[in-house]
Parts: structure tokens; sequence; C-alpha cells
């Protein structure tokens, strides 16, 4: 691991002028890697959904953290590009943009949402996985590295761990069949 004085000679060397072949591209690399740390937490998820059979799984799960990771750290590269452009004509406002990217999580999400023989509903718990893969991506896109590595193991604990108390309910009869996750 580089030390301090190395990290702030390679950022310094990043950071050219502006207008530069690699103007900005410190801040670009740190969302570079936000994306990936929010993809290697959606896939911890999604492999438990592939572990499931589910129809979301690793890959997917991958790529929706890795997309809102990405839609959150290109935020604040807009707001910067923008405001500097436009000052008087730009404003922050954070919540719409993660507005946006959950709307964008529903509709996905829908998609896995099916009613099968006109009974029974499947693909709810998938569904909720994707959405809260997307808000492990917000989390890693905002720096929020402790909530985003806890949210993912909440995230196991409730798949598995409530899976497994369904079966055990479903085992001594208290339950009339356990979900299929």
């Amino acid at each position: 691991m580089p030390d301090a004085d190395t990290a702030v000679a390679l950022k310094d060397f990043l950071r050219v002028q502006a207008g530069g072949p690699l103007a900005g591209a410190w801040s670009q690399w740190m969302v570079i890697g936000e994306i990936a740390a929010a993809m290697a937490l959606g896939g911890v998820i999604g492999f438990e959904r592939e572990v499931a059979d589910r129809p979301a799984g690793l890959r997917t799960h991958m790529l929706i953290a890795g997309a809102c990771a990405l839609i959150v750290g290109l935020g604040g590269a807009m707001l910067g590009s923008f405001s500097a452009q436009y000052p008087d004509f730009v404003s922050a406002d954070p919540f719409r943009l993660v507005g946006g990217v959950i709307a964008a999580l529903g509709f996905i999400g829908a998609g896995t949402i099916f009613r099968r023989d006109g009974k029974q509903v499947e693909g709810l718990t998938t569904a909720a996985a994707m959405l809260f893969s997307g808000g492990v991506g917000v989390c890693a896109a905002l720096q929020q590295w402790w909530i985003a590595i806890g949210a993912t193991v909440l995230a196991l604990l409730a798949l598995r761990g409530a899976l497994l108390l369904e079966r055990q309910f479903a085992k001594s009869g208290k339950l009339s069949s356990p979900s299929r996750a």
C-alpha cells in the first residue's frame, strides 16, 4: 500500500490543468473504485440468489449495484461540471438522483415478479434483493463503506437465515410451506 506522500504525489500528477488529457482523472478513478466495490458487494448478494437458483443472480446483482454507483458517482461530476459553466442555473438535489435510481430499480424488479397458476406470487424476494443491491451501490458511491458492508451482511442474513427458519417451521408443521426465496 503506498504511503500518504506517494498518494498525494500521484493525485498531484493526475491533476493536470483543466482541459488536459488527465484533467479530473483522480476523481474518475475514485468513481471507478466505488463502482468496483459496489459490484463486489452486489455480487455477494447475487451469489446467494444464484445458489437459491433464482432468475436474477450474480451478474444481475453485480450490474445493478455497479450501475447505481455509476449513476450516483456521475451526479457529483455533473454537478461540478455544470455548476462551473452555469452557476446561476444549477442547483444540487441529490435526492432526485437517488429517486431516479430507485424508480429504475422498481421497473427492473417488476420484471422479475409473476403469478404462477393464478395463485402463488414469485420473484418478490429477487426484486427486493435487486433493490437492496442498488441501495448498496448508492452507499458505495457515497463512500458509506460500513453501511454498504453491513447492509450486504444483513441482506445475506435475511435471505439465507430467514429461509432456514422457514424450512424449520415447515418441518415442524407450523408453516404451510417454505417460500421459494
